[in-house]
């Protein structure tokens, strides 16, 4: 069956005894919280052990789709932002409440002017970023700050749960290997 932008496919139970269910996509904590449930009364939080959010940087995010969208989909720059003003309430409802069911969230925070994204045409290099790590409840995970400060160049505490460090290009969320924390706090 072929589904609309913004339509869900439907629920489906996993295996007894599952070990491990990755799952991700731009409504991966989503919960319904319409009066009426009209989209299905879902609330795929209340499943997870862990939730790691990639939470968007808001001018950020829509450089990067006015970009995108010209150069992969050919519509112009005017047409994308119609397409952003025309969803920004399921915005607001719905994605953005995701990050605050996450356990941990990763966001990219650029270092250069963003303010005027509807006009901007560079998007920023992971050069001209920072990466801010969210722990919603670090005693939960026992997160362990000062190790991790050790582990990520540069970095610093933003706020008692959060780490600032500079840039992607240092493993911060892409592909960093998770070994030595795990090893350790086994």
């Amino acid at each position: 069956m072929q589904r609309g932008s913004g339509e869900f496919t439907p629920w489906e139970d996993t295996e007894a005894n599952t070990d491990i269910l990755f799952y991700e996509g731009l409504h991966g904590l989503v919960k319904d919280t319409s009066a009426d449930k009209k989209y299905g009364g879902y609330d795929v939080a209340k499943y997870v052990d862990l939730g790691i959010g990639v939470v968007p940087s808001v001018n950020l995010e829509w450089i990067q789709k006015i970009s995108r969208d010209h150069a992969e989909r050919g519509y112009s720059p005017e047409a994308t932002v119609d397409t952003i003003m025309r969803r920004m309430p399921d915005y607001i409802n719905h994605i953005t409440p995701q990050f605050s069911r996450t356990h941990i969230n990763f966001q990219r925070v650029p270092t250069v002017d963003t303010s005027n994204p509807f006009i901007a045409r560079d998007i920023p290099t992971a050069d001209e970023s920072f990466v801010i790590i969210r722990f919603a409840d670090p005693k939960a995970f026992n997160v362990d700050f000062p190790f991790l400060l050790s582990m990520i160049h540069d970095s610093f505490m933003s706020r008692r749960n959060s780490i600032a460090g500079a840039g992607w290009q240092n493993g911060i969320g892409n592909g960093a290997d998770p070994e030595p924390y795990h090893s350790r706090h086994d």
